[in-house]
């Protein structure tokens, strides 16, 4: 007897492969498992909009499946659109951060609505495994957003964020991540979420948090809860589900906490896994 009844995945790295493809084996995994009861949960640092086409894509509305956004500050209901869940950052905590963030060599983006807002669209270029990155048009595009450029990010965010995100080269933010954050470290949740993205969200904010609060109280069970990922912002669903797997390729650190380590997302890790549970 299957006793999996929640499949929690992250998106990039994990449910995606390289060419951000959900492939057609892992499609009809997915698939075959919402019919045979299980829901789907999307617990992504993208925006919410950054994953309706993918819940679309995973007939997902048709199973009551679920998007956990913004690393976890915010959970919609695929079927209803109703938002289950939503804790910013105070608007005071999030004008802090884009204030301090003007001392790094780094590109924030916040968003609101359909539009993500950042300094300049021409000044977005970082440097990944020894190649130009456009982090603002590979963001952007990821998100479904129209772009606007604001010259003070800090001034213009009057309004409570999801999140901040801030993207730079990978050596740039192993160098001075913990700087960005000093003043934050108590009182926000400073990440990364890629090796060129490092993003803040309200203090407690994560993944699983979110699971454990709209998934508990409709009766579900961590026990019956898989969780797949490959980052650090993974860790604490993978932690959480009672079968926690870390992708091949995931961080070392993520593969320490895992259950399980499963093949790459290049290899179908997901179906690879689930194939045990639902044949």
């Amino acid at each position: 007897m299957n006793d999996i009844k929640v499949i929690i995945m992250d998106v990039d790295g994990t449910l995606t492969n390289n060419e951000k493809v959900i492939t057609a084996k892992t499609k009809e995994v997915l698939v075959k498992a919402q019919k045979a009861g299980a829901i789907l949960v999307l617990a992504s640092g993208r925006p919410t909009s950054g994953l309706r086409d993918i819940a679309k894509e995973l007939e997902m509305e048709k199973h009551h499946g679920l998007l956990v956004s913004f690393n976890g500050s915010k959970v919609v209901d695929c079927e209803t659109d109703e938002v289950l869940f939503n804790e910013t950052m105070s608007v005071d905590e999030g004008q802090e951060v884009l204030e301090h963030m003007k001392k790094f060599e780094v590109i924030p983006m916040i968003d609101k609505d359909n539009y993500m807002f950042v300094n300049d669209v021409f000044n977005n270029e970082i440097d990944y495994n020894g190649n130009p990155l456009n982090i603002i048009k590979y963001e952007s595009r990821g998100g479904k957003f129209n772009l606007c450029e604001i010259e003070d990010l800090a001034a213009f965010a009057d309004y409570p964020l999801n999140k901040i995100l801030t993207a730079g080269s990978p050596d740039y933010l192993q160098q001075h991540y913990k700087e960005m954050m000093e003043p934050f470290k108590d009182k926000l949740n400073c990440v990364f979420t890629a090796p060129f993205y490092f993003e803040f969200t309200a203090q407690g904010i994560d993944k699983a948090k979110a699971l454990d609060t709209v998934l508990i109280p409709r009766g579900y069970k961590r026990e019956e809860m898989i969780a797949f990922g490959d980052g650090h912002n993974d860790a604490t669903m993978v932690e959480y589900a009672g079968i926690g797997v870390a992708m091949a390729n995931a961080v070392d650190d993520l593969k320490a906490v895992a259950d399980e380590v499963t093949r790459s997302n290049e290899e179908d890790g997901i179906a690879y896994t689930l194939s045990k549970y639902f044949n």
